[in-house]
């Protein structure tokens, strides 16, 4: 039992589950409401799979990470440690090849009954891009943050190539699909995806910055100083928030009254509250916090889709 559930910690499974709710919210929800006419049961089976593939991948994705980051995590987190302390290293590499080959397997099996080759090169490239980020770029200034925030923005972009691969009818008139509403929003959550992933793995460097330097590391703190790291996330924070107050005009002339308070009682509200924490901190455990509410601010994003609904 302590084994399977070293096994569970060191896959994330919290972020796993994220990862399967944001596909499955953005399918049954927000797809179905520019496509009321579809039945989701028709391509049920393959975006199931789609789901599963793209939590293997990312399973893999973190259990190489720890497997590389074992003597930065003894100083950064020596209580979360699972790899050498209770599964054995090269259990831990053997999973990580056997979760990414299966998940590129059925991604590319999705690619061959559906004739969209995105999916399957593009998640093989995914794959690759998480064990280079683990061995090279994540020591890397910004461009290991950059490749973990496309990734987050990957998980809602395969879905939406996904549902265009099996359809034959994209232009066929509003009654089937409406294609510039679903990718107005679709590009709207895929950008949220993105900019809050930018903002977390900046706080994320702040937070492991003592572990990092030991081991030379260039991330963001140590390259340009803390200060100028506050500075960097404090203007993406602010690019957020007004990303946000535009679309709440959208909502209000679209009649979407509900989602409007939705997003300032939990979305702006937490942004203003995480920028005035973010100036104040100074050690570890103050930036955990506020890593923890971005990942809060993260899921009450993506469980706005329910939204979709109401609104169909």
């Amino acid at each position: 039992m302590k084994l399977l559930t070293a096994f569970f910690q060191l896959a994330r499974w919290p972020n796993l589950f994220f990862i399967a709710l944001t596909q499955c919210l953005y399918y049954g929800c927000l797809f179905k409401a520019v496509a009321p006419a579809y039945s989701l049961r028709a391509d049920l089976f393959l975006f199931l799979l789609l789901v599963f593939a793209s939590v293997l991948i990312a399973a893999a994705g973190y259990i190489i990470n720890d497997y590389f980051d074992q003597q930065i995590d003894k100083i950064n987190k020596p209580q979360k440690v699972v790899v050498g302390r209770i599964i054995h290293r090269r259990w831990v590499i053997l999973w990580h090849w056997v979760l990414s080959v299966a998940g590129i397997g059925i991604s590319f099996y999705i690619s061959y009954k559906t004739g969209k080759w995105i999916i399957g090169w593009a998640n093989l490239a995914s794959s690759l891009l998480l064990w280079f980020y683990s061995t090279t770029f994540k020591k890397k200034l910004l461009i290991g943050n950059v490749i973990i925030s496309a990734l987050s923005a990957w998980v809602i972009l395969v879905v939406y190539f996904f549902v265009g691969a099996g359809f034959n009818q994209w232009y066929q008139g509003e009654n089937f699909i409406n294609f510039q509403r679903f990718f107005k929003f679709t590009t709207v959550y895929a950008g949220f995806a993105f900019i809050t992933s930018l903002i977390r793995e900046a706080v994320k460097d702040l937070e492991d910055m003592e572990g990092d330097r030991q081991y030379n590391c260039r991330t963001m703190p140590i390259v340009w100083g803390v200060p100028a790291s506050k500075v960097y996330v404090g203007v993406w924070l602010i690019v957020c928030m007004a990303a946000l107050i535009i679309l709440q005009l959208y909502t209000w002339q679209s009649g979407m009254r509900e989602m409007l308070l939705f997003i300032a009682l939990f979305l702006l509200l937490p942004l203003v509250f995480i920028l005035k924490g973010l100036f104040k901190a100074e050690k570890a455990a103050a930036y955990h916090k506020l890593s923890t509410l971005i990942k809060l601010v993260m899921l009450t994003g993506i469980l706005s889709m329910l939204f979709f609904l109401l609104y169909r």
